[in-house]
């Protein structure tokens, strides 16, 4: 089962936030910013493009992405770039920064990822 990096970081954010401030606040500052723009495939083209930075990207090497090809009309790019590896017992962990870009907006997340051996790369909750 391949473990969607990207979708599952946007999603916990959005419902922090929401769960946070969902009551108090209208959550229209996620209008028009690049996450408000994805579809499935462009975030499965994401994912896609963090596993392969993940996996052949060295420290601070930046992989760029597009959604192109994805039948979106509205264009989105941006960067993965791992910026930490370590060890932790027999896992392989990076802290890594997602970039998108759409529409003169720009967000960024910055996920600690871990796996064992040749597996996918999975998010750690924190």
């Amino acid at each position: 089962m391949t473990v969607y990096l990207l979708p599952r970081c946007i999603v916990g954010a959005a419902l922090l936030v929401g769960a946070t401030f969902g009551h108090a606040t209208n959550l229209n500052f996620l209008k028009d910013t690049p996450v408000s723009y994805m579809r499935d495939a462009d975030r499965k083209a994401l994912n896609s493009a963090a596993q392969v930075a993940l996996d052949t990207k060295k420290d601070g090497e930046s992989l760029e992405w597009s959604n192109a090809g994805t039948g979106n009309s509205v264009s989105i790019t941006g960067t993965v770039t791992p910026q930490t590896t370590t060890k932790e017992g027999d896992r392989t962990c990076r802290t890594a920064t997602l970039v998108a870009m759409a529409k003169g907006q720009t967000q960024s997340w910055t996920p600690k990822v871990c796996k064992q051996g040749s597996g996918p790369w999975k998010i750690i909750r924190q």
